[in-house]
């Protein structure tokens, strides 16, 4: 049987389309969306913030230098676009401090209207900085699994004169009786 909606739940969904399509209304719906992502970002922010610190290698000196100076700029660049994409939100959500809003009705629609693209920008910018962000923090928790510590770089047999792995060490006193 298919449905047939009675021309009364027909008008009903014109009058909601075009509530819905008011400045008044998207500025609404933009400004909840906003509000979500900037609980989300604060939330993901400080969840990676401790699985980075409580899961991650304690001590990064333990690492190479080249993956160590790869952890360490991952993780500042990843925290930073996180911070980023959360203030971005915050904006989004509450606009800038002392903005004035002028009551005359063509200038609010159009305040609705310009703030409505404004939030919506935000929030584009904020998701790819927060996309950004947790690729990078990630990329540095695979550098830490990955990466080879100090230890394995260095030769596991040594005399402590700079031979390198696997020689074999010979007196002096030997090549020189004969040679």
């Amino acid at each position: 049987m298919t449905y047939m909606p009675t021309p009364q739940q027909l008008r009903d969904a014109d009058r909601r389309g075009r509530d819905m399509a008011a400045p008044d209304q998207q500025l609404n719906a933009a400004l909840r969306q906003a509000e979500g992502y900037r609980n989300f970002l604060a939330s993901l922010t400080a969840l990676l913030t401790a699985v980075f610190v409580l899961k991650g290698q304690e001590d990064l000196s333990k690492l190479a230098d080249t993956p160590r100076c790869w952890v360490v700029g991952l993780l500042i660049a990843g925290f930073l676009a996180l911070i980023a994409a959360s203030w971005l939100g915050v904006l989004a959500v509450h606009g800038r401090p002392g903005e004035e809003i002028l009551l005359e009705a063509g200038r609010l629609l159009r305040y609705e209207k310009k703030r409505t693209k404004t939030v919506w920008l935000l929030v584009e910018c904020a998701r790819w900085l927060a996309l950004a962000g947790v690729l990078c923090v990630a990329a540095a928790v695979i550098v830490t699994w990955v990466a080879p510590s100090e230890k394995a770089t260095a030769p596991a047999h040594s005399s402590g004169r700079g031979q390198e792995a696997g020689a074999v060490s010979v007196p002096h006193a030997f090549v020189r009786d004969v040679l």
